[in-house]
């Protein structure tokens, strides 16, 4: 099993916001790529662990050809943008976009006095030219909820053999995965293939058996044959 520890990394950032970038694909990043940070796992590409400033906001940008996840650990986030302008993003809920050959340009506000926190992952599409789609999911304690992947004939989440949960789990409980895994514990502790684990752990293995020491965020990504 490896570990990434998220305190390890350089801190860095733009605009109204400080990140630690923990997976930074070459597919995507070529030259750029951070020499410490990790490659994805099959079209995951990216994974940023991002504090937001007091009434920080990313500015106006645009995206296209990416699927961008948002996973909201601490505080707000007020979406501006081409897709579903005015969305608010509260804690431990999950914003999913499709940029797709149509493209989307978006703001993300951090709407409070006080610093928030906010997990960003990429993913390629694995077709081109698909037009924008946005979702928003509230996954609930206790419960590990698919919210990218899945096959093309159902639309409670966009398409992708590349598979994203995330959930909170539970002080005492357990989860297990029988396939090669990226996992990142964004809050809480636990054990995980009988090693400790905490808060801004990234981990891969083959595969995952957890156990929460206390109330656990993680996001969890594999792929679907």
């Amino acid at each position: 099993m490896e570990i990434l520890h998220r305190d390890d990394m350089p801190r860095g950032g733009f605009a109204g916001l400080r990140e630690h970038r923990l997976v930074t694909d070459a597919r995507l990043f070529g030259e750029d790529k951070s020499s410490k940070a990790w490659q994805g796992m099959g079209n995951f590409v990216y994974l940023a662990d991002a504090k937001f400033l007091p009434k920080g906001e990313t500015k106006l940008h645009s995206h296209q050809e990416i699927d961008v996840i948002s996973v909201m650990v601490e505080g707000s986030i007020m979406h501006e943008g081409s897709l579903e302008h005015g969305q608010t993003l509260k804690s431990h809920q999950v914003q999913v976009q499709r940029a797709g050959g149509q493209g989307f340009a978006h703001n993300e506000i951090n709407p409070d006095e006080v610093e928030n926190r906010m997990i960003q992952l990429w993913v390629l599409p694995e077709q081109s030219g698909q037009t924008a789609q946005y979702k928003l999911y509230s996954p609930k304690n206790g419960e590990l909820m698919r919210i990218y992947g899945g096959e093309k004939n159902q639309d409670e989440t966009l398409d992708s053999h590349t598979i994203i949960d995330v959930g909170i789990i539970l002080a005492g409980d357990k989860l297990s995965l029988n396939t090669p895994f990226l996992a990142y514990i964004t809050r809480g502790s636990g054990v995980l293939n009988g090693e400790p684990v905490k808060e801004g752990d990234l981990i891969r293995d083959n595969k995952l058996d957890f156990y929460a020491n206390d109330d656990t965020q993680l996001i969890a990504i594999h792929v679907q044959p």
